[in-house]
Order: C-alpha cells, then sequence, then structure tokens
C-alpha cells in the first residue's frame, strides 16, 4: 500500500524536524541550561512569527483549500500576548523586538499566496506545538515552577483531544486536491519553513548562549 501524503510529508520533513529538536538553543533550554528568561526569549520571536501566520490564515480563510485548515482554536497570538506580560510586564510591546532571522522568516510567510504554501507553514507550526510543544511546557512547569501565564502559548484547552486534532488534519493533508507537482511543491516549502524555524533557533543561540557562556546563567544581553 503507497504511503498517503500526509506520511511521505512527515518522512521527507523528518530530518529538518530533528535538526530543530535539537538545535543547541532547543537543547540548553529544555537541559535547565537556561534561565526562564529563556523561555520569554523565545515566545518573543514566536510572537512575531504567529501574528504573520495568523495574519496569512485569516488572508486564505475564503480559499477552498486552505481554508479548511484555518481553525480558530489553534491561534497562539493571544495566548502568546498574556505570556510576553509576564516576561517583559505590562509595556512588553516596546521592548521586543524581531531578530533579523524572524523577520525572514515572517516575511516568507506573508508571501505566499497559494494554498499548499500556506499550508506547509500552517503544518510545521501548528502540529508540532499540539505535540511536541507540550515537551517545553512540561520542562517550564518543572524547571520554573512557571505555569498558566508565561506557558499559555503551549496551552491549546480548546482541543479537546489532541490526538484526534491530528488525526483529522493529517485527514485534510491526505484529501487535499493537490496533484502530484503541487504536492512536491508543499514539501518543498515545509522543509524552508523548517530551516527558517531552524535559523531563529541559530539566532537565538548567538545572541544568548554567547553571553551566557561567559557571564553564566542569564540570558540577558
Amino acid at each position: 500500500m503507497s504511503p498517503t501524503f500526509s506520511e511521505t510529508l512527515r518522512a521527507a520533513t523528518m530530518p529538518s524536524h530533528e535538526q530543530a529538536n535539537h538545535s543547541p538553543y532547543i537543547s540548553a533550554l529544555l537541559g535547565g541550561e537556561l534561565s526562564v528568561d529563556a523561555f520569554g526569549q523565545l515566545a518573543s520571536q514566536l510572537y512575531f512569527v504567529y501574528s504573520a501566520l495568523e495574519e496569512a490564515a485569516e488572508a486564505m480563510r475564503d480559499d477552498p483549500i486552505a481554508g479548511k485548515f484555518v481553525f480558530a482554536e489553534l491561534n497562539r497570538r493571544e495566548a502568546l500576548r498574556e505570556d510576553m506580560a509576564y516576561y517583559f510586564g505590562p509595556s512588553w510591546e516596546s521592548q521586543v523586538s524581531e531578530l533579523p532571522a524572524t523577520a525572514e522568516y515572517c516575511k516568507r510567510i506573508r508571501s505566499v499566496s497559494w494554498s499548499g504554501e500556506f499550508v506547509a507553514h500552517h503544518y510545521t507550526r501548528y502540529l508540532g506545538d499540539i505535540a511536541g510543544g507540550q515537551i517545553i511546557r512540561h520542562r517550564l512547569r518543572k524547571l520554573h515552577g512557571v505555569e498558566g501565564p508565561g506557558s499559555m502559548f503551549y496551552v491549546f484547552d480548546q482541543i479537546p483531544s489532541a490526538p484526534k486534532f491530528r488525526d483529522n488534519y493529517r485527514t485534510l493533508l491526505n484529501e487535499a486536491p493537490w496533484n502530484a507537482q503541487e504536492r512536491k511543491r508543499v514539501i518543498i516549502e515545509s522543509v524552508r519553513a523548517y530551516e527558517l524555524n531552524v535559523a531563529v533557533f541559530a539566532a537565538l543561540a548567538t545572541k544568548f548562549l554567547t553571553h551566557t557562556s561567559t557571564h553564566g546563567n542569564s540570558t540577558t544581553s
């Protein structure tokens, strides 16, 4: 039996997925090598990424293919706003800014106009958040005692069953009426999305891990 498209997509992006999961910044974060501020620095960059992605989702809502992937219960921007207030205080909007790698990531998201490219970015972010993101939520709670504000990005309380949601999402991928060439484009864009994500992690590592190694367990510059 031939693999489904969702299986093919998962297999094709697995190396990039693993590279993201084992990037130095994420490894240090989950390994307890960084202060709680490091989670805030990650959240600050994700805020810009999800703002771009959810703007794109709104623009694609009426697309006959992409629109099926637009779920209000996935939206992360408001949760991230709560987290920003936790980490940076009420004036957080004047304290956070995009790293160049994040700006490049957001620029790519905003440039997509075809359903398959949009879904590629949507898929690489949200399915990972629902699954692997829970590992970060657990570590944040265990390492730093943070629950509620500060970790709201990882709380999908409007999704009763994450496994069922992921299964439904994979069914949508399998049923999307893309031809073989279009499916290849989706895979290429998904890999690109992971690469852009890894670049953000690398930028965070360059800015904060270097400082940490010189000045102790701190992520502030």
